[in-house]
């Protein structure tokens, strides 16, 4: 689905979270960041890559990994998802879709034989520079941390 791979600078993007705080790419300067986009918040497989990615927080952080989750939900869903599973990472509220539209994993999309657009789930791994390292598209849910992390 997207065109982005590893070696290509990481897209410049503004974008608020469940708080409203805005979150660009050059925060993340000097950091490593994991941007994960899934399709809709509250959702099991959603869920599951979530919790994933929280149970690993500790790990992540001894890393230097910063984490940020990325949907066209609402801020008030991103907030019920975030507190309900406490969640230690924001998650962006792209409802404009120009992080989503950015890194180019909106598009057609199949389920039980319906055709319909939305958000494939992909995680981008940004180097300390703003380069891709890595682009996930078959994410595993519950072992995402692992696809990660390489362990």
């Amino acid at each position: 689905m997207t065109t982005l791979k590893a070696g290509d600078a990481a897209p410049e993007f503004s974008a608020k979270d469940q708080d409203g705080n805005v979150h660009e790419l050059k925060d993340y300067k000097g950091k490593k960041l994991v941007v994960f986009f899934y399709p809709k918040a509250s959702t099991p497989g959603c869920t599951a890559e979530a919790c994933n990615l929280r149970d690993n927080w500790e790990v992540f952080q001894e890393k230097g990994y910063e984490i940020l989750g990325v949907s066209a939900d609402s801020a008030r869903r991103q907030t019920n998802f975030k507190n309900k599973h406490e969640l230690p990472f924001p998650l962006l509220a792209d409802e404009e879709k120009e992080v989503i539209n950015a890194f180019g994993v909106w598009g057609p999309k199949k389920f039980m034989g319906k055709e319909y657009d939305g958000i494939h789930r992909t995680t981008f791994i940004i180097n300390e520079e703003g380069k891709i390292e890595e682009v996930i598209g078959k994410v595993k849910t519950k072992a995402h941390a692992e696809q990660i992390l390489g362990e």
